[in-house]
């Protein structure tokens, strides 16, 4: 019955986690460029009382054996990072990654960090930036007689001037690959960093190697589907509810004990 307690206790321990993963990604069922996570658990060990095979006579062996599992405990929380519904803007700055690959963000410290949100703007110098005013990697400036942008699939980003009739290429927009994306760490704004999981970013022209193409004009909306995510928060809070029930019989089966006299 003691073990049953604390059984029943990992249960609801996990089960809460759960829950909070879940509502992570019902907060962000919104937030342009999130990817979903899920937590995976495993069983915890086994109290071997009986082993199975073992001689129950001359010739006869048992088939199972006993052994009592002690719980489950959480192993990961993984990002899942299939890809979100487009969302048409219109907006010249808004970009998508159609497939594989991360935008380069240049952090304030140097290091270079990964999104899948291509909400871009400009600052004062004309640098494109995302919305914390992180400029792309590799940096490109926009002319201040620029009157229009275009990104094309490849990544080329070219500008029609006020002066000028015919479009000037500026740059050039690379993305990122990773061998295990689920590998990133995630650091909030949206960003993730490198981590020995993940491998080192492979980066070159969108459209090669694997890497999607990009898309002007759009936005990548989170991959959260409300649905399965309420559908999972039911089966949590049920799970926390039965596993809370079997502390409380395990808990009235010791204060059976308890009160037993001679």
């Amino acid at each position: 019955m003691i073990r049953s307690l604390f059984t029943a206790a990992t249960g609801m321990q996990a089960q809460s986690l759960s829950v909070d993963v879940i509502s992570n990604n019902l907060a962000n069922v919104n937030t342009v460029g999130f990817k979903r996570s899920r937590a995976d658990f495993q069983d915890l060990l086994y109290q071997t009382l009986r082993d199975p095979g073992a001689p129950s006579a001359e010739g006869v062996q048992i088939p199972s054996g006993i052994q009592v599992g002690l719980g489950v405990k959480p192993v990961a929380v993984q990002k899942i990072f299939s890809q979100g519904d487009f969302i048409s803007t219109g907006n010249q700055l808004d970009l998508v990654i159609e497939g594989d690959g991360f935008f380069q963000i240049t952090q304030p410290d140097g290091t270079i960090a990964y999104t899948r949100a291509g909400a871009f703007k400009l600052d004062k110098d004309g640098r494109i930036v995302n919305s914390d005013g992180y400029p792309l990697e590799p940096a490109i400036s926009i002319p201040t007689d620029a009157i229009s942008i275009t990104v094309g699939s490849d990544g080329k980003v070219t500008v029609l001037q006020a002066a000028s009739t015919t479009p000037t290429e500026i740059g050039t927009i690379e993305t990122a690959r990773f061998i295990n994306p689920a590998g990133l760490r995630s650091i909030g704004k949206n960003l993730f960093t490198v981590t020995d999981s993940s491998g080192e970013a492979t980066t070159g022209t969108p459209g090669t190697e694997g890497r999607g193409t990009i898309n002007q004009g759009f936005l990548e909306n989170s991959n959260v589907n409300v649905v399965e995510e309420l559908a999972g928060l039911i089966i949590a809070q049920r799970a926390f509810d039965l596993n809370s029930r079997a502390v409380q019989a395990s808990d009235e089966m010791l204060q059976t004990v308890s009160a037993l006299r001679r």
